[in-house]
């Protein structure tokens, strides 16, 4: 199956190299790019692309308000949105994935990075660079929405996932590690967002840390 990109950066340039390590990926096409956020918006709810790749300092719109457009929490039909950027400034990171995006990663973390986190993205994975990933873990609690969930409400193999989720890892890396099946793993992520009542794993991570699940491991 092929992954179709939607492209949203203001520098032809940028877009260009995105697009020749893209599409240098069998699995991977990009279908369209933006020059700005509200064309962006605009050809992302044209097309449903699997994944959308966004800036964050763009012309009209910016990354975050894109994000908020096609992914956030009063959206209907979620886009699966990862930032890429320059900038990882704490308010950057925490207002991407505040309203919905699945990863952000910087401009400078190389190209395997950059086609993983497409990937990741599509399975409904989240990807941070690993560069941020442990800043934002730490702090994001106060920035995210709250989850009602309690520890007592998870199995104890559903807080090893919360677990390996909070320290960044995809679906198919949670599997290795605690030797299940990847459906099994998306089951119980399932699961556990309906238990914590979290959108998605960023809040799930937020959850982890908040309630020290990942420092009693």
């Amino acid at each position: 199956m092929t992954i179709r990109v939607l492209l949203a950066d203001d520098q032809a340039m940028v877009r260009g190299g995105l697009r020749l390590i893209l599409e240098d990926q069998p699995d991977i096409t990009v279908v369209a790019e933006a020059a700005d956020g509200v064309e962006a918006i605009a050809q992302a709810r044209r097309l449903r692309p699997d994944v959308c790749l966004v800036d964050i300092r763009m012309p009209r719109l910016d990354g975050i308000e894109v994000t908020r457009a096609l992914a956030g929490p009063q959206v209907p039909h979620p886009m699966r949105v990862v930032v890429v950027t320059t900038f990882d400034l704490d308010e950057y990171v925490y207002g991407a994935l505040r309203y919905g995006a699945v990863g952000f990663i910087l401009k400078d973390a190389g190209p395997a990075l950059l086609v993983e986190a497409v990937r990741a993205a599509h399975q409904g994975d989240a990807l941070v660079s690993p560069a941020v990933t442990l800043r934002l873990l730490k702090h994001v609690t106060s920035h995210v929405r709250p989850t009602t969930g309690r520890p007592s409400t998870l199995t104890e193999r559903e807080l090893e996932v919360v677990r390996e989720i909070a320290r960044g890892r995809t679906n198919r890396e949670i599997a290795a590690e605690l030797f299940i099946s990847l459906s099994t793993v998306k089951s119980h992520v399932s699961g556990i967002q309906t238990k914590l009542d979290a959108r998605n794993r960023v809040e799930i991570a937020a959850w982890a840390w908040e309630n020290r699940i990942v420092e009693s491991a």
